[in-house]
């Protein structure tokens, strides 16, 4: 009988115990909860501005790029050299 009752008591020890803290458990989980749709909504809104940031970054590029080909396009071109064939004096063997 000796070791039910020991055993019934630390059962009823433990058991008012763990019941403490139950509400702690519930009050972890809301709060788990909540920073879960935090990060989420965090999340949706750094992706949104990364594309948009994506975005100016590639009109950019684009500007930088038509100004380059602009500023080739605009270049004067060289004109090709003109070459006049040698005109040899004289005799025009070779040994």
């Amino acid at each position: 009988m000796a070791a039910y009752v020991a055993a019934v008591d630390k059962f009823s020890k433990a058991a008012t115990a763990f019941m403490q803290h139950v509400e702690l458990l519930n009050q972890a989980r809301a709060a788990y909860q909540q920073a879960i749709a935090a990060s989420a909504e965090l999340r949706s809104i750094l992706n949104t501005g990364d594309e948009t940031l994506r975005g100016f970054m590639n009109q950019l590029e684009q500007a930088v790029n038509e100004e380059a080909n602009r500023q080739v396009s605009e270049k004067k071109k060289p004109e090709p050299a003109k070459i006049e064939p040698i005109k040899a004096s004289g005799d025009s063997t070779f040994l």
